[in-house]
């Protein structure tokens, strides 16, 4: 993977995570279109659990990008030749 690439996968990951991170606790998970129309969905998305595996995505989402981040580019390996 190229360089420019794995660094715009990195951003994307880390702010992705972020967001996760912080957008279950926030006012807007619990003042958004699909609660208001689904009813049903608001004891299971306002429970602290689900806020908490929510954010959880987001903290394995940052520690993904990070591993982008350190690895290294590995050489492709080219198959040894086969005897008859």
């Amino acid at each position: 993977m190229n360089r420019i690439l794995r660094a715009m996968m990195v951003v994307l990951l880390f702010e992705l995570g972020a967001l996760l991170l912080y957008l279950p606790w926030s006012g807007f998970w619990e003042q958004n279109y699909f609660l208001g129309h689904y009813p049903w969905l608001m004891p299971i998305m306002l429970h602290p659990a689900m806020r908490g595996m929510v954010s959880g995505v987001g903290v394995l989402d940052i520690f993904v990008g990070f591993g982008f981040f350190n690895s290294r580019p590995v050489p492709a390996r080219v198959p040894p030749p086969s005897n008859p």
